[in-house]
């Protein structure tokens, strides 16, 4: 299981590699739960972190609006992202959650086949008016996505959990596997979550709240990433 930490900026990303993080994912939680940073942001995380360790950006919680996060997509690929993660924030059918998925893999991979598209949904869908999570894994791997993830869409410190079950957890990392796709779980996760996290298994945790002392608006602090670290299996 790798560890996804996502910093605001240079100092925190640095914060995040040398605690052990196995990807970097450089966000804006201003703007959202998937926040969009800004190019330079990401050329310089991607610029001054070891190579061996992939950088993710986010783009942002999109509603239907394909062009837009095309584009946006493409600018963070060309910023030096190695995995491209959309949210469908509010997306009301399976068909605009496959354009969206499409559009952006398009996007992506025709500029540079080698990197990763991330498709992100919400496990409080319900409360923002976004489609279950769970119809995700298939429209993912029709669109050429590699990582199916699920988020929580409103960071008022509700976790994932609270909108979960462990079982629900765990048939959406074994659905994401039965399409050949790559798991992701995040949503205000937190150290006391890492023993069911283990038990669960996905391909990635993100977190980013934890790592900051329990405040997403915080600073990310080194000590804290190598303590989570260490607790993964």
């Amino acid at each position: 299981m790798k560890l996804l930490v996502s910093p605001i900026n240079l100092e925190e990303a640095r914060s995040a590699m040398n605690g052990g993080a196995d990807i970097i994912d450089v966000k804006n939680p201003k703007e959202g739960s998937l926040g969009a940073n800004f190019p330079w942001v990401i050329k310089s995380v991607s610029d001054a972190v070891n190579s061996n360790t992939p950088i993710s950006a986010t783009i942002g919680d999109f509603n239907y609006k394909p062009g837009t996060a095309s584009l946006a997509a493409l600018g963070a690929a060309v910023s030096g992202a190695d995995f491209i993660k959309v949210g469908l924030f509010d997306i009301q059918t399976k068909e605009q959650a496959l354009e969206m998925a499409q559009r952006v893999v398009k996007s992506v991979k025709s500029y540079d086949s080698s990197k990763k598209v991330v498709i992100s949904g919400y496990a409080d869908y319900k409360r923002i008016n976004s489609i279950p999570v769970s119809v995700l894994p298939p429209i993912c791997e029709e669109a050429g996505a590699d990582v199916v993830m699920m988020d929580t869409g409103v960071k008022d410190g509700r976790s994932t959990f609270e909108f979960m079950t462990n079982e629900e957890l765990s048939d959406f990392t074994a659905a994401a596997r039965e399409h050949g796709l790559l798991s992701a779980i995040a949503g205000s996760i937190n150290f006391d979550d890492i023993d069911a996290l283990n038990k669960i298994d996905p391909d990635i945790i993100g977190i980013r709240g934890c790592v900051c002392g329990g405040d997403r608006n915080s600073v990310i602090q080194q000590k804290l990433v190598e303590d989570l670290k260490a607790m993964l299996v």
